[in-house]
C-alpha cells in the first residue's frame, strides 16, 4: 500500500484526464489503464477500503504531471481542483480579435452565435443591445474545460465596467466627456496611437485640447478602424482620410460612436488624467515615439520630415 501511494506515476508529460459525472473508481481505473498508467492499480480497491474518502471523486478535467503519485492524483480528484486553461485578451485588440480567440479555444464551450453578432449583448443576457467593442477588459482569463464562451465575455465585460467606473469617479474636472463610455472611446484611441505608456498622457492632452477648442480629432487609427469595417484587408493610404465613415475623425466632429480597440488600464487612466499642455498636434517620428507641437506650421514641418523618413525607408527595401 505504501508503494502504491508514493511510487511516481509512469508519465513523462502532462496528461489530461476527464472524469464524467457519475463516474466510479472502476471507470477511473480503466481510464488509467488505457493511458498506460499502471502503478499497482490492482491495489486501488484496498486503498479505497482503508481510506473511503478517496472514492468521492468529483467530475471534471484534471492534469497529471510527472512526479505525481497515485495519492496526489486521488487527493486532486476528491478536492475537485481541475486543470486551469487560459486565454489572453491583448490590449489594443478589437472585439473581432477576441471572438476569434474564443472561437479557436479547444476547451471553451461555444454558446455564441458568431454569425449573428449584431445582438451579441443580448446573447450575454443584457436587456439592451449595448455595443461591446472596447468594453472587454484586456487580461488573462483562467477557465476550466467546457466553460462557456459567454461566461468569459461576461467576466471581461464586468472587469471593464468596474475599472471604468472607478476611474470615471476620480477623473479630472472639465474634460469633454459626457459619460464613462465617451471616456472609454477616448482611451481606445489613445491605446492605438502609441505603444509608449509614458506618451499616452500627453497624447490625451492633445485630444482634450482639440475637443475643448471644437477641433476635429484627426486620428488615423479611427479612420483605419472604419475603413476595415468596409474592407477588412485594405491597407490605409493618405487618400482614405477622405472616405466618409462614422469613424473618420478627419470628417466627423467629436468622438466616434464606439471604441475602436480594447484599451489598457494605462490608456483609460490617461484619458481621465491628461497631462497639462498647450499641444494641439503630434506626429510619429518613425521610431515609435512622437513629436508634439502647439502650432500648425511646426506640425507641418514634422509631418514633412516623417514622410521623408518613410519614403527613404521604403526605397531602401
Amino acid at each position: 500500500m505504501h508503494v502504491f501511494s508514493i511510487e511516481p506515476l509512469n508519465i513523462s508529460k502532462e496528461t489530461l484526464i476527464t472524469i464524467p459525472k457519475g463516474s466510479t473508481i472502476f471507470y477511473l481505473k480503466k481510464f488509467m489503464e488505457k493511458k498506460n498508467i499502471k502503478n499497482n492499480l490492482y491495489l486501488l480497491p484496498f486503498l479505497i477500503k482503508i481510506n473511503p474518502s478517496l472514492k468521492n471523486i468529483k467530475s471534471g478535467t484534471y492534469a497529471l504531471y510527472p512526479g505525481m503519485n497515485m495519492k496526489d492524483a486521488f487527493n486532486m480528484f476528491v478536492s475537485g481542483k481541475e486543470k486551469q486553461f487560459s486565454i489572453r485578451f491583448i490590449e489594443g485588440s478589437t472585439l473581432k480579435d477576441c471572438l476569434k480567440i474564443l472561437k479557436n479555444s479547444p476547451y471553451i464551450q461555444q454558446d455564441i452565435d458568431f454569425n449573428n453578432l449584431h445582438n451579441l449583448s443580448k446573447q450575454l443576457g443584457e436587456k439592451s443591445d449595448i455595443l461591446l467593442e472596447g468594453n472587454l477588459y484586456p487580461d488573462t482569463y483562467l477557465h476550466t474545460k467546457n466553460t462557456k464562451a459567454s461566461e468569459i465575455l461576461k467576466r471581461a465585460k464586468n472587469n471593464m465596467k468596474k475599472i471604468l467606473e472607478k476611474i470615471w469617479d476620480t477623473r479630472d474636472q472639465n474634460l469633454p466627456y459626457d459619460s464613462p463610455q465617451s471616456l472609454l472611446i477616448m482611451a481606445s484611441i489613445i491605446e492605438k496611437e502609441s505603444p509608449l505608456k509614458q506618451e499616452r498622457f500627453l497624447i490625451s492632452s492633445v485630444f482634450v485640447n482639440r475637443l475643448n477648442n471644437k477641433m476635429k480629432l484627426q486620428s488615423d487609427p479611427t479612420v483605419e478602424y472604419g475603413l476595415k469595417l468596409l474592407k477588412p484587408n485594405k491597407k490605409m493610404t493618405y487618400k482614405d482620410l477622405k472616405i466618409p465613415t462614422p469613424y473618420n475623425t478627419y470628417i466627423i466632429s467629436g468622438l466616434p460612436k464606439t471604441a475602436i480597440s480594447m484599451p489598457s488600464f494605462e490608456s483609460i487612466k490617461a484619458a481621465a488624467h491628461p497631462e497639462k499642455s498647450n499641444y494641439f498636434y503630434f506626429v510619429s517620428t518613425g521610431y515609435g515615439n512622437h513629436i508634439f507641437n502647439h502650432d500648425f506650421d511646426s506640425h507641418k514641418k514634422a509631418v514633412k520630415n516623417y514622410r521623408k523618413w518613410k519614403k527613404e525607408i521604403n526605397s531602401a527595401r
